[in-house]
């Protein structure tokens, strides 16, 4: 006789989204590294997001606490991650993250790297030797950009002619890629930019020495990270957002003896052991979230807080979401700031005066700690267009 499974309604996910991301008031985070954790890690392939993703979720949202904790203190790294992605990850999992993701694609960074340098008549000799300069380098220089890491290991200024005989036939530079394959060796790491919190010119520096751990462990405590955070997610859901196989992925599902549950879509997911029993539903609550924000990008199967007729107005074609505006766990539209600053959104649904009026109360704070500035996605989506226009 099969089994009945605990249910987990779509109702329940949203619950639990609003008090584990900390997006309902009485949840929302004291520092920057909780809010973090939150969500496990923050995606940074867009500096802003960094700032909006973390302020959304701290109860006093400030440019100071997130530089703090980024910055000052180094409780938060900048790194690639899965699917070489760069994440913003709190300190005590980026050994997590580097042995169960980032080492395989540092694997493949090379590869591809080794490819670019041989089309300009540059072999993994040289690349070793070059690498292990800049390292020495920074080692000397503490921090340091790619451009005054030029200026010691003149070799990073290399430019090499790439499709050669095309209409975009052009030189391009060794020192990105190379720095890139750096950082995902776990040799290097990004920090401070040259800049405002908005610039990608970042400085670089050494490393910390991580905490050993091996592949198969790292990937259970990833997926143990996750559930915690993103539980109840289903197989696909997870391998798409690991970026691992199939196989790997079941794997670190049984290690960490991760539960079976039914959605709402009558869908297999899975929690952790213990984990099958509503929580408290929080208050109603809103919230501005930026562009490419961990909440979103967390699941691969989005229906039960995104309806598909929202979709063409806040992705864009590569599967980027744009900013959006939350309410009781669902996307009901989306913002954007305009040149003069100000935060416009627009609602994609029908809203009750309740909802409008605590989303106006989130522009209002989200205002304040911007001060003026104005927030341009990396990656624009059509709704983001309209509105900054």
């Amino acid at each position: 006789m099969t089994p009945v499974l605990p249910r987990i309604t779509d109702d329940e996910r949203r619950a639990r989204l609003g008090v584990r991301h900390r997006l309902a008031p009485s949840a929302r985070a004291a520092h920057a590294e909780d809010a973090a954790r939150a969500v496990l890690l923050l995606h940074a392939t867009d500096p802003a997001t960094v700032y909006v993703s973390t302020c959304a979720r701290l109860a006093r949202p400030s440019f100071a606490e997130v530089e703090r904790a980024l910055y000052d203190e180094k409780s938060l790294i900048r790194m690639p991650g899965m699917r070489r992605t760069v994440y913003v990850v709190p300190r005590e999992i980026a050994h997590v993250v580097q042995r169960s993701s980032t080492d395989a694609v540092a694997v493949t960074q090379r590869r591809v790297m080794l490819q670019f340098l041989a089309s300009g008549g540059f072999d993994e000799a040289w690349l070793d030797d070059v690498e292990a300069a800049t390292v020495a380098a920074l080692t000397d220089l503490g921090e340091a950009t790619a451009m005054e890491l030029g200026a010691v290991e003149p070799r990073l200024r290399t430019q090499i002619r790439v499709a050669i005989g095309k209409p975009y036939e052009a030189n391009q530079g060794v020192s990105t890629r190379l720095l890139f394959t750096l950082s995902c060796e776990g040799r290097i790491v990004r920090v401070r930019p040259r800049g405002s919190w908005l610039s990608s010119q970042f400085r670089y520096a050494i490393a910390p020495e991580l905490p050993a751990i091996t592949k198969t462990d790292a990937k259970a405590e990833l997926v143990r990270g996750w559930l915690a955070s993103f539980g109840p997610g289903t197989l696909d859901d997870l391998k798409w957002w690991t970026g691992w196989t199939l196989a790997d992925t079941r794997h670190a599902l049984a290690a960490i003896k991760a539960v079976e549950v039914r959605l709402d879509d009558d869908s297999i997911g899975y929690v952790l052991p213990g984990d099958e029993e509503p929580i408290t539903p929080p208050e109603p609550w809103a919230a501005l979230l930026p562009g490419l924000d961990a909440t979103p990008m967390g699941w691969k199967e989005r229906d039960w807080y995104i309806t598909p007729e929202l979709r063409t107005q806040l992705f864009d074609r590569m599967g980027n979401i744009g900013p959006t505006v939350w309410w009781n766990g669902r996307v009901v539209g989306g913002w954007a700031t305009r040149a003069d600053g100000e935060i416009v959104w627009r609602a994609l649904t029908d809203l009750e005066p309740e909802a409008t009026k605590a989303i106006d109360a989130e522009v209002i704070r989200h205002t304040e700690w911007l001060d003026g500035a104005c927030v341009t996605p990396r990656f624009r989506v059509p709704l983001d267009r309209e509105l900054s226009a």
